[in-house]
């Protein structure tokens, strides 16, 4: 057996050791990818946990199972205490931070996840779980030449004062709570899957085609340790924690010091490069510093880690890597194009649905998972009578991606999808009904469609699982409906969909009070197509539609988007005319040449009077009907008040508090 199939066996054997549940926050990051990835590759009873997944291009390109990850906000005490208490995890390794890339530059967001996040896990966790934390050899700031971790920190950035407090918060709970703790102050780590703009994937990248990215000053210097190196780490950690070393902190860097003049230079022997580098290409970033390494002794000590891989060796794995994985087809468009990582928001009407609403929920979260993206669910209970709005707020409080609106009364269906889609902020918006009769199963067709550069994916409904005559009903006025519009509106195609997010903003903007939806769909044109399904029956309780309000519905329709009542009374008229006067013309003739004898009776002017009278009153109903809706238009009243909103575990009342939140979603 070769020395390299041992050490591996080794290492799987390590995994197996570990106490399992197992969780990795932050799971969607570099680390915590390769972290989650090699444990998987072992044992499949560990999850991926992930929130605001704006790296989770890695999870998707590494095909990880639904079943495997796991959505949380560490913000959210409740979030976390439910997925504990639901997979009451052993051992947890926390990578989740927020600060290390200068594009993080929300303050407020620095302190809140990388303190409140790991007080809310810490305070989840008992004296039997192992919790190893990601520090950031930035925590030294001022103090970066070879420090040991006994050493005073001096931080020199929000992002390093907050890791500081993390430390020194781990080292509280473990002295004073007894809990299992290590916190790892990681140097410069780098490899598979790192973010595709950093220095390192960069300088492979631009190697492989014999040329340099831009560089800073040479003097700069990093401690550069290899990812699989720090994998193990954290592995080592989860074994060797115990009660006499719970709370320290452990650097983990190779204790050499590299410049970057000498990171260049074993490029380009490795690589064998000819030209030479130009300095300077690049300013200097505010932390950089030129003596910047570390002292892993205490690690080698207590851990029994150190790092074994050399520079040379650990370029040379990684340019293989970017090699094998086809990077520049795989990995840098999924870096590059949201399109590939999307958010969908999925916005529900719902009225008396509140036995259906988890049943959504549960089919919804399913389906995306499957899809490997990011989602947001907004049920929007129009004034229900029920307790839809106790149950949406319970689905809020469970997962941070959900949102609930409350109305002042019932608007409808309509106001219902754009209240949500006002304030939603997904790539691509899927409107349903609450009822479960748009299925949730047929999304991922939608987003096929949608994938290819449709902007419009609309549901047709091929056959309804209900009685014939109603079925006929609606075939009937889908046909008559197409016909008469002026716009070519899809037969059999209801609200169900899946909406770009540029169209969203055009019909959120469109400013007509009294709104069908399908219809303004059709409208604003863009690239549209359907997908076929078959439209299940209501679930739970009896539909809400009766015959006076799908009446309602039809003249909706017709009047929002046909002229063809006025026209056709322009034809009556312009017919009926052309009858009277032949009809005059007829009794002169009959009176003085053919029949002198005509009689004079009242039945032809009673007649006449009658039909007249109702084309009269006919004509002057459809006059009434556009009249009203200019009338309604001019009105400018509101589509729909709002009197709450539910994010996560954050309510919105006041007018005031709503405004605000909806301003922010719209930028």
């Amino acid at each position: 057996m070769s020395r390299q199939t041992n050490t591996v066996l080794v290492y799987k054997d390590k995994i197996q050791q570990l106490k399992g549940p197992i969780f990795v926050f932050g799971a969607s990051g570099f680390i915590g990818a390769n972290l989650f990835k090699d444990i998987y590759s072992v044992r499949q009873d560990v999850y991926a946990l992930t929130h605001d997944a704006t790296k989770a291009w890695r999870l998707k390109l590494l095909n990880v199972p639904f079943e495997n990850i796991v959505h949380c906000d560490i913000l959210s005490d409740h979030s976390v205490e439910e997925i504990f208490d639901k997979y009451k995890p052993r051992t947890i390794f926390n990578l989740a931070a927020y600060g290390a890339y200068s594009k993080q530059k929300n303050v407020n967001l620095i302190y809140e996840t990388n303190v409140i996040g790991t007080v809310n896990i810490l305070e989840k966790c008992t004296d039997e779980t192992v919790y190893i934390h990601a520090g950031s050899s930035s925590e030294y700031g001022f103090n970066c030449s070879a420090p040991k971790e006994t050493d005073p920190v001096k931080p020199n950035s929000h992002y390093a004062v907050s890791k500081v407090s993390a430390a020194y918060l781990i080292e509280f709970y473990a002295k004073v709570h007894q809990r299992k703790a290590l916190n790892l102050r990681l140097y410069s780590i780098y490899g598979a899957w790192e973010e595709p703009d950093r220095l390192i994937p960069r300088l492979i990248e631009e190697a492989r085609k014999d040329k340099y990215p831009p560089l800073v000053s040479p003097d700069i210097s990093r401690d550069f340790v290899y990812v699989d190196d720090c994998v193990e780490a954290f592995i080592h950690a989860a074994l060797k924690v115990n009660s006499s070393i719970s709370g320290n902190s452990y650097n983990i860097g190779t204790g050499q010091k590299t410049t970057m003049r000498e990171l260049v230079d074993t490029t380009r022997t490795a690589f064998q490069l000819t030209d030479a580098p130009v300095w300077g290409s690049m300013p200097n970033r505010g932390w950089d510093l030129a003596e910047w390494y570390g002292d892993p002794t205490a690690a080698e000590r207590d851990l029994g880690w150190k790092a074994h891989t050399p520079l040379s060796e650990g370029l040379t794995k990684y340019r293989d890597w970017q090699v094998a994985s086809k990077y520049e087809e795989n990995v840098l468009p999924a870096f590059q194009n949201p399109k590939l990582n999307p958010v969908i928001t999925a916005i529900i009407a719902c009225y008396k649905d509140a036995q259906a609403i988890p049943f959504m929920y549960d089919r919804l979260v399913k389906t995306f998972n499957q899809m490997k993206v990011r989602y947001e669910i907004i049920f929007v209970n129009d004034a229900s009578p029920d307790n839809q709005e106790e149950v949406i707020n319970a689905i809020c409080q469970r997962d941070p991606n959900v949102i609930g609106i409350t109305h002042s009364r019932n608007f409808g269906s309509q106001s219902a999808f754009l209240s949500g889609m006002e304030i939603s902020t997904g790539d691509a918006v899927v409107l349903m009904d609450g009822d479960l009769q748009d299925p949730p199963e047929i999304i991922p067709q939608f987003y096929d469609k949608w994938s290819t550069g449709f902007d419009v994916v609309y549901g047709v409904r091929v056959q309804r699982e209900m009685k014939p005559h109603i079925h006929f009903f609606y075939k009937t006025f889908y046909k008559i409906f197409q016909n008469l519009s002026y716009v070519p509106i899809p037969r059999d195609a209801g609200d169900f969909s899946m909406i770009d997010r540029k169209v969203v903003k055009e019909i959120v903007a469109l400013p007509e009070t009294e709104q069908f939806l399908r219809g303004l769909r059709a409208w604003v044109g863009f690239k549209q197509t359907g997908v076929d399904y078959v439209r299940p029956e209501r679930m739970f309780g009896v539909s809400t539609n009766n015959w006076r309000k799908n009446i309602w519905w039809a003249k909706k329709a017709i009047f929002s988007f046909s002229f063809a009542p006025l026209e056709l009374m322009s034809y009556a008229g312009f017919m009926l005319t052309g009858l009277s006067i032949l009809g005059i013309f007829y009794q002169i003739l009959a009176k003085y040449f053919f029949a002198p004898d005509t009689p004079q009776g009242f039945t032809t002017v009673i007649i006449l009077i009658v039909l007249f009278g109702g084309l009269t009153l006919l004509g002057i109903s459809f006059l009434g009907e556009y009249i009203s809706k200019i009338f309604e238009e001019t009105k400018k009243r509101p589509k729909f008040i709002r009197t709450k909103i539910q994010k996560g575990s954050k309510t919105f009342r006041t007018s005031e508090e709503i405004m605000t939140l909806v301003k922010q979603r719209k930028k």
